[in-house]
């Protein structure tokens, strides 16, 4: 018995120090859980045994426990490396219409061939549908699929819309008459300002704003703008309002071109404008063509064109969004255009609860989809394949899916890595501790059968 007694001792022995070595071996493992051999007893009985004098049957392996306890955070510099801080798994298959997953806190992702974000073993990360705001559509686990990449560009968006804010000098002179405006000529205009707009095809163009002060009526303080694109004036709509100032130079020799006039009142505030739209707006004639009838888009992109130009006129009073004409230089505080040019793929950013953008060149951003986290009732009860990864199984309980950041689920840290939480220091006061067992163990073996050798000796 005594022999049975040391002999379990030693493989329990035996079992620390392989569980020991392995947390070693695994020190820097990314998303690597340490291991914890745990032991009982073996105490058997009997009805017609007295329990006050029977004596243990050794030791027994009961189980080699992971930990799942939070490793330490290594930072890097590529957005595809992920940490889970807090609770959570990411969920991968092997094959794009698998349905066979696993579950990994190792976040060391890649792109394959095809664009798809994969981890070492090419098993592809799987995440949520989301809407055009970027909420999620769906946290379903059933509904999750494997994350690709964009590789087009992209879509341009046509200019519609261009807002301007701006003060124009009360002080400054009346400039000729407005028959003698010429736009290669700053000594027939006061300012001008520019802004670059796009058309249907993405290709940008450069519409520039004149500005030409009038003399007084009353007490209204008239400013005339035109406008040009790339150079060559078109009209601000004439069909829209009442007669406005023409300019051109000589209508013998240049074409005319409608204008806008700005109109404000003895304190500065923006009152009217001419035309005057239902929407407060201004619009421009289609941009096809210039004022000469001359073609101006000739890049095959969209020729009935037109860009309203908005003053957020407020009738009620001053608005701090309107142009103002006070005592004070030129100066344009607010320009902006709805626009945008062909947008190539610059990178991808995935924030902390797991929506993945693409990141274009023309400034927009597009959410792809949410990378989707599981989590599980008993973490200690799924099952280990290896490569750092874990099945469902019946100890485990059912898997739960959800967004990072929202109930139980951790954060996402891009750019970031979870080390290994096996600590090196203890692991190796362990190892000493189990290597200490096994050798007294390997004595009370030796000491057994010495005892079986001095009785077999006894004559």
């Amino acid at each position: 018995m005594s022999f049975n007694v040391a002999l379990s001792g030693l493989n329990a022995a035996q079992k620390d120090l392989d569980v020991t070595s392995n947390n070693i071996a695994n020190v820097n493992t990314t998303g690597f859980k340490e291991s914890r051999a745990e032991f009982v007893d073996v105490y058997a009985s009997s009805l017609l045994a007295s329990g006050k004098t029977k004596v243990g049957d050794g030791v027994l392996t009961s189980e080699v426990a992971q930990q799942f306890s939070q490793g330490s955070v290594q930072f890097t510099t590529n957005a595809l490396d992920l940490a889970i801080t807090g609770n959570g798994f990411f969920s991968t298959v092997p094959t794009l219409d698998s349905v066979d997953k696993s579950y990994t806190r190792a976040g060391e992702f890649k792109l394959n061939d095809s664009n798809f974000i994969v981890n070492s073993a090419g098993e592809f990360l799987l995440g949520f549908p989301v809407n055009a705001d970027g909420s999620s559509a769906s946290v379903s686990l059933s509904t999750a699929t494997p994350i690709q990449i964009p590789t087009s560009s992209g879509a341009p968006t046509q200019t519609s819309e261009v807002d301007i804010k701006m003060n124009l000098p009360a002080g400054d002179s009346v400039v000729g008459p407005l028959a003698e405006f010429d736009a290669t000529d700053p000594l027939t205009y006061n300012h001008s300002t520019s802004v670059t707009i796009y058309d249907s095809l993405g290709d940008s163009h450069v519409m520039t704003y004149y500005f030409v002060k009038e003399a007084p009526v009353g007490t209204t303080n008239p400013w005339v703008m035109f406008a040009a694109v790339d150079g060559q004036l078109v009209d601000i709509d004439p069909g829209a309002g009442p007669a406005l100032p023409v300019g051109g130079g000589t209508p013998a020799t240049v074409p005319t071109v409608s204008g806008a006039r700005l109109n404000f009142d003895s304190s500065g505030d923006f009152i009217s404008q001419e035309p005057s739209l239902a929407n407060g707006g201004i619009v421009t004639t289609a941009l096809g063509t210039d004022s000469s009838g001359n073609p101006l888009l000739v890049n095959g992109s969209d020729i009935t064109q037109t860009v309203e130009i908005d003053f957020n006129i407020d009738t009620t009073g001053p608005n701090a969004n309107e142009p103002t004409q006070f005592a004070s230089n030129f100066e344009v505080t607010a320009l902006e255009q709805d626009g945008l040019a062909v947008g190539r793929l610059t990178g991808i950013e995935i924030d902390s609860d797991g929506l993945v953008l693409a990141k274009y060149s023309n400034g927009t951003s597009t959410p792809l989809q949410r990378i989707a986290l599981v989590n599980f009732a008993n973490e200690q009860g799924l099952t280990q394949i290896g490569g750092t990864s874990w099945k469902e199984s019946v100890a485990s309980g059912e898997g739960l899916a959800g967004e990072a950041g929202s109930g139980t689920f951790g954060t996402i840290n891009s750019q970031a890595l979870e080390q290994s939480n096996v600590n090196l220091t203890t692991e190796l006061i362990d190892l000493i501790s189990a290597q200490r067992n096994f050798q007294a163990n390997s004595r009370a073996l030796e000491v057994d059968n010495q005892l079986n050798q001095t009785i077999l000796q006894i004559r």
